[in-house]
């Protein structure tokens, strides 16, 4: 199965307002989801640590070798995302879930620094872009991790912080190559202002919020 079609509606939705660059997008998306798949199933951190260490060798690999075959990892080649400045900073960020048995406040911060700030980094493929830039991909990755952790606490303790970032983002100034990351802020500030974490699945009111943030901006 080509690793789009197994993307969830957001990304994919997302995906669709990059434009020429959609499949790089859709690739790097299933990057981030496939590193998800392995925190998420992870039951010793041994082994969490060596699926990841697996990943790490994939994007490092200069020969295109390593894991020929994996849907993933052949979009990633296939689009260029396999360049793309930031996918080894989003496996340490997943690390963090895989490796603490409890995440404090310094491995929430970690978290969002490595998967959130990476993953923008690299949707916009800018190694150099501005810290607001970085911030706002934090703060996407802590409003998603609060609307998918069981931990009440963890997930209050995620939208603490990510209210807390938020005001490194004011005032900043989008360029339209980077609408779907904007997108994506915009409604993870919307949530994380109302004290919500992100809504599983695609309900028809994140639908609807999604379509009037790409045509009004807000």
């Amino acid at each position: 199965m080509p690793a789009e079609e197994s993307l969830p509606p957001l990304p994919t939705l997302l995906a669709s307002h990059a434009g020429s660059d959609a499949a790089r997008h859709r690739a790097l998306w299933a990057f981030d989801g496939r590193l998800a798949h392995v925190a998420r199933t992870t039951r010793e951190r041994a082994i969490g640590q060596m699926r990841l260490a697996w990943w790490n060798d994939v994007v490092e690999d200069d020969q295109g070798r390593k894991g020929q075959g994996e849907p993933v990892a052949d979009a990633l080649r296939a689009t260029g995302a396999i360049d793309a400045p930031g996918l080894v900073a989003m496996i340490d960020g997943w690390e963090v879930l895989v490796i603490e048995p409890e995440i404090d406040a310094q491995g929430l911060r970690a978290y969002a620094a490595g998967r959130g700030a990476g993953l923008f980094r690299a949707l916009a493929d800018a190694a150099d872009g501005p810290d607001w830039l970085a911030a706002s991909g934090q703060v996407w990755a802590l409003w998603d991790l609060a609307g998918h952790v069981e931990d009440a606490a963890l997930g209050e303790a995620a939208l603490a912080l990510a209210r807390e970032l938020l005001s490194e983002v004011e005032g900043a100034r989008w360029p339209a190559a980077w609408k779907p990351q904007r997108i994506a802020f915009t409604l993870a500030r919307q949530d994380v202002l109302a004290g919500r974490g992100a809504p599983r699945g695609m309900p028809r009111g994140l639908a609807l919020r999604l379509l009037r943030i790409a045509l009004v901006g807000r």
